[in-house]
Formats: C-alpha cells, structure tokens, sequence
C-alpha cells in the first residue's frame, strides 16, 4: 500500500492544484480506476496493467494437487 500511495502522490496529486476537496476526489478516482488498475504497467505482474494479468491468470488452467492415499 505504501508504494501505491507514492505513486498516486508522484504520478498525480503532487502534479495538480485542486481547488476543493470535491475535485480532487473526483480526479483520483479517475486516476485510480481509469489508469492504474487498467493501463499503467505493474512490474510485480509482468509489467502488466492489473486487469489484463487477472484476466490473464483466470483463462490458465488451475494447478493440480497430487493428493496422499
């Protein structure tokens, strides 16, 4: 959660002037759903966006468990 919060400072509140607690709420939602869950590319995923590496992992077979007897 640390480096999420970092990069929403660095990437995008630190690079506007919001007038009012209002807009800015609105503008980091944006941020949030529009361009760091779907477009900005995640190196722990393979340098993915979040949403292609879920949809990604859920079209892959599950891992088969031997089970003891």
């Amino acid at each position: 959660m640390e480096r999420f919060f970092l990069n929403l400072k660095t990437e995008r509140v630190w690079q506007r002037d919001y007038a009012n607690h209002l807009e800015a709420e609105k503008d980091i939602t944006e941020y949030i759903v529009g361009f760091y869950n779907c477009v900005r590319l995640h190196s722990a995923r393979g340098n993915l966006p979040p949403t292609v590496y879920e949809r990604n992992m859920a079209t892959k077979k599950p891992i088969s468990v031997s089970q003891k007897i």
